[in-house]
């Protein structure tokens, strides 16, 4: 039985694809089959992940619009035990198109629901926005896992995103849960990275988990390289850090 994990927080540059692109492929590299589900019409998780978004025949959008099934829509190992369901930026027309069609907000699960045994894990990267791109993907998740900057103002957003997340849970996904708040870009250098944690954990009654993503230079190099870290530059703290995120999720599951 497959977990499906959505990504998400409004707020743009906290870390979200980066946390995406790079979770998908440590698991992936620890032998769990995994699905990178890009419903961000950005597209960076699919050219993060190595996949040409400008010329992918077919995209999350076209599963969305109903042109095709989601077996069409999938790039199949594209690195070991990893597949991408690619996404480019004509899914920000998807929106208006949704407009009047009924159960709008469960075309995505119907969809995943076809395929989601064949994966140890499906983790979805959500557009940075609370949008009826970011609902799909909330019908269609077991869990959220919110990506926090290190920053002044990192709690800011996220009231706002826990309550579509309960909203989510009250109106179409009774089973929705927090996975947890991971922080990103961590700098042990200034001590205000330090008072962000202590400051999240004191107001938020949600599971936080052990492993800090540094700021990592190297980390924000690979996309560019169409690469997951791991493949980019294995001995990096970036990598490291994400392959104990990675091993936090695994046994978070079999808690």
């Amino acid at each position: 039985m497959g977990r499906i994990i959505a990504i998400a927080n409004q707020k743009g540059g906290v870390g979200k694809t980066t946390t995406a692109i790079n979770l998908s492929a440590s698991l992936a590299s620890m032998g769990q089959r995994v699905l990178a589900l890009d419903m961000d019409p950005q597209g960076n998780m699919t050219s993060g992940l190595g996949v040409d978004k400008d010329n992918v025949e077919k995209t999350v959008y076209d599963l969305i619009i109903g042109n095709v099934g989601i077996e069409k829509c999938i790039q199949s190992e594209v690195i070991e035990n990893l597949d991408v369901l690619p996404s480019n930026i004509n899914l920000s027309a998807a929106e208006i198109e949704l407009i009047g069609i009924d159960n709008k907000e469960f075309i995505l699960k119907e969809e995943v629901d076809k395929v989601k045994d064949e994966y140890d894990f499906t983790i979805i990267d959500c557009p940075p926005a609370l949008s009826m791109l970011t609902i799909n993907a909330m019908t269609t998740a077991d869990s959220v896992l919110v990506p926090i900057q290190c920053e002044y103002y990192a709690l800011e957003g996220l009231s706002q995103l826990i309550h579509t997340i309960e909203l989510v849970q009250e109106r179409l996904n009774s089973s929705l849960e927090i996975e947890g708040v991971v922080f990103t870009m961590y700098d042990a250098r200034t001590n205000l990275s330090l008072q962000v944690v202590e400051n999240v954990k004191d107001n938020l009654n949600q599971n936080i988990y052990k492993t800090i993503i540094p700021r990592n230079i190297r980390l924000a190099e690979a996309p560019s390289y169409g690469m997951p870290i791991n493949l980019y530059d294995p001995k990096s703290t970036g990598a490291e850090s994400y392959m104990l995120l990675a091993e936090e999720v695994i046994h978070k599951g079999e808690e």
